[in-house]
């Protein structure tokens, strides 16, 4: 069975058990449909680990829009765009203007140039010149929550910081997130770093090594609490295969066609989720 069902459901096993609820603190998010505040049981500071040698690590319990969470990875780290008019779902419209824009916000900062003595690079093009020239450095990272620009964001980042590692041949990395919706994006997130750290690893001639997912704060929303208490009871499936097809290299030549998943079984897709915003 797929280790990410096992860790995903420790973890909310873990924050309804002894987690900490909001309910009496004065929150900011909530709900979309009538208003009301959007409390949580959360836990601090939760580590997982996935040995991406070893498998994938998709959830299974659930379905999960695998092609659409690629593409809004590509979105983000190849196009390095802000405008949701250059992604191919609505996830990110209801932080969007009229333009199409959410402001000076991931994407855009991972395309925001900057001088180094071999020249000028943005961060993921500085990352993918380290792996492949400066393997064994230990400043191979990348960050998006840029304080000088967080008032023209019009979401600060969740998932904000990345840092690669080798270790003989093998990349590894770290994603820290500071802020993680366990239902909504848990699984998400999880897939579409694990995909970038196998194109990462492609396009630097090495092999994947292990994936690290630290999230500051793992909350679940009050009224998601039924949901994942059915959730976590469902049957569970193998993990599957993740393809890239052979022959890319080039980060920059990878599309949502090149990069599939091979075996995927999973339960049915929840709907109807309530969004707290």
């Amino acid at each position: 069975m797929s280790r990410a069902d096992d860790i995903f459901d420790e973890n909310i096993r873990a924050i309804l058990n002894s987690g900490y609820s909001t309910i009496n603190d004065k929150v900011r998010p909530h709900w979309a449909d009538d208003g009301a505040p959007a409390y949580t049981y959360k836990a601090f500071a939760i580590v997982n680990r996935y040995n991406l040698a070893e498998e994938f690590p998709m959830f299974t319990q659930r379905w999960i829009n695998f092609k659409a969470a690629v593409d809004e990875l590509l979105w983000i780290w190849q196009k390095k765009s802000n405008n949701v008019h250059d992604l191919n779902s609505h996830i990110w419209d209801s932080w969007a203007d009229e333009t199409g824009s959410i402001g000076k916000a991931y994407g855009y900062q991972l395309g925001v140039k900057h001088k180094y003595k071999e020249g000028e690079f943005d961060q993921v093009d500085r990352v993918l010149y380290d792996l492949k020239n400066n393997p064994s450095s230990r400043r191979i990272m990348t960050n998006i929550y840029v304080h000088q620009d967080l008032s023209e964001m019009h979401l600060y980042p969740c998932a904000y910081s990345m840092t690669f590692n080798v270790t003989g041949n093998k990349l590894n990395a770290i994603l820290n997130q500071r802020s993680n919706d366990m239902l909504v994006a848990n699984a998400w997130n999880v897939c579409q770093y694990a995909v970038l750290v196998h194109l990462m690893a492609r396009c630097s001639g090495l092999e994947v090594g292990e994936f690290v997912h630290v999230i500051a704060d793992a909350h679940i929303y009050d009224r998601h609490v039924d949901i994942v208490k059915e959730l976590i009871e469902m049957p569970k499936y193998p993990a599957p295969k993740l393809v890239l097809d052979e022959g890319i290299t080039d980060f920059y030549q990878f599309t949502t066609d090149n990069i599939r998943l091979e075996g995927y079984e999973s339960g049915p897709k929840i709907k109807g989720i309530p969004v707290a915003v």
